[in-house]
């Protein structure tokens, strides 16, 4: 059972970065204003921003406000931080959990570019299949870099799942072809995959990904259930970048965002959800194996806005 209080404990310790660059601002910023004229907005502009929230997201925000402010008729800068969270929660909108079919084996197909912490999402998430009573397998798919699959083995014995790999420089499609031939032959509940991440601005790697994908449909028709592209909250609107050219690719189904605990630029979640439509659906909230959690837009809003002492 999971523990509600400690859960919401350890995202506020989490997000504590995140909330001195950019609520604390707001705070400082409404109770310095008391009343609500250009340069207050201006000013919550550019906090926004150097959250990263993106230019996009922060013009959303701002519109909507300025047009609760007049249609409320609200007269105190005070009022505008409630406000700010009540338009940060619908800008994100409602929780998007895992799509895991119930046809077996559920195929995860993990994208990213080397470096954002793909491999260890990838740990975590098989840490946390395993702990609900899963088979899984892991598929060294990142061939074209020796070290990953070496990583990926350490994993799979730290967590206890399986895995399937062949020689480093070995063609991808091959080892996913493979993998899931053992796992329909094994009853194998979950097949995680990890793809590589070198030369993301390279056609050639881009089309290696679709080549996978295209194998994982002719085994599995309905897979991949879920396509998760892992970017580091730290790389801020990089990551948005990243992002794009992912889509361009594969069809991205969610983002699993890694290293939030260690970035005051955490407004990248709400960039991403007004410029690429695409939902977080996992967060790394530290570096335990058990950190690694759904993201529910209702508790990273509360945990942003929530004082230290409360």
């Amino acid at each position: 059972m999971i523990d509600v209080a400690a859960f919401f404990s350890k995202l506020k310790e989490t997000l504590t970065k995140t909330r001195n660059n950019f609520v604390s601002k707001v705070t400082e910023l409404v109770t310095v204003h008391k009343k609500i004229d250009e340069e207050f907005y201006e000013e919550l502009e550019d906090i926004l921003l150097q959250a990263d929230v993106g230019v996009a997201a922060a013009c959303h925000l701002l519109d909507e406000i300025r047009s609760e402010v007049k249609q409320r008729k609200i007269s105190e800068a005070a009022d505008v931080r409630d406000l700010l969270e009540e338009k940060m929660l619908e800008l994100l909108g409602e929780q998007a959990s895992l799509e895991i079919n119930t046809a077996l084996p559920a195929v995860i197909l993990v994208v990213g570019v080397n470096g954002v912490g793909k491999t260890t999402t990838i740990g975590k998430l098989a840490y946390r299949m395993c702990q609900q009573g899963k088979d899984v397998l892991l598929v060294a798919a990142d061939t074209f870099r020796a070290a990953a699959i070496e990583q990926l083995e350490i994993w799979s014995e730290r967590t206890g799942s399986e895995i399937i790999k062949h020689m480093a420089g070995s063609d991808p499609a091959a080892v996913v072809f493979d993998a899931l031939q053992a796992a329909k032959k094994r009853g194998i509940d979950v097949v995680i995959i990890d793809t590589a991440g070198r030369l993301h601005t390279k056609t050639n790697l881009m089309e290696e990904l679709r080549k996978i994908e295209r194998v994982v449909t002719r085994e599995i028709p309905e897979a991949p259930h879920e396509v998760l592209l892992v970017i580091d909250a730290a790389t801020g609107q990089n990551a948005l970048r990243q992002a794009e050219l992912f889509k361009e690719a594969t069809k991205v189904t969610g983002i699993a965002l890694a290293k939030l605990d260690g970035t005051a630029k955490g407004g990248i979640v709400l960039a991403i959800s007004e410029e690429l439509g695409i939902p977080v659906k996992l967060v790394g909230t530290g570096e335990g194996m058990e950190d690694l959690r759904d993201f529910d837009s209702h508790e990273f809003v509360s945990a942003l806005f929530t004082e230290e002492d409360e």
